[in-house]
């Protein structure tokens, strides 16, 4: 293995430990709203699975038409970052 696709699997790595670091911070915030009750619950509730089920669309768009990139290493980074943008996206809104 290169010294690049090492650099880069490290990098992969990084990404997926940051994702479940922000993901966890996420799930706290809407646990505190949900568990609040009322309206406005009912809504974060029903957006979270609406942005789980396009998020996961969106993606699979993106491998089927190549613009994940070819290498493994590559298309891995690219997915973590679709996630991690929807994640931090969320975390802006509920804090």
């Amino acid at each position: 293995m290169s010294k690049r696709s090492t650099r880069s699997w490290m990098n992969a790595g990084f990404d997926a430990w940051a994702l479940g670091w922000e993901s966890a911070a996420v799930m706290g915030l809407r646990t505190a709203k949900i568990a609040q009750g009322g309206a406005e619950a009912q809504r974060e509730a029903e957006r979270m699975v609406t942005e789980k089920m396009t998020a996961a669309f969106e993606l699979q768009m993106a491998l089927m038409t190549g613009a994940m990139g070819m290498s493994p290493a590559t298309t891995t980074r690219k997915a973590l970052a679709h996630y991690r943008r929807k994640v931090r996206a969320n975390a802006r809104r509920l804090s």
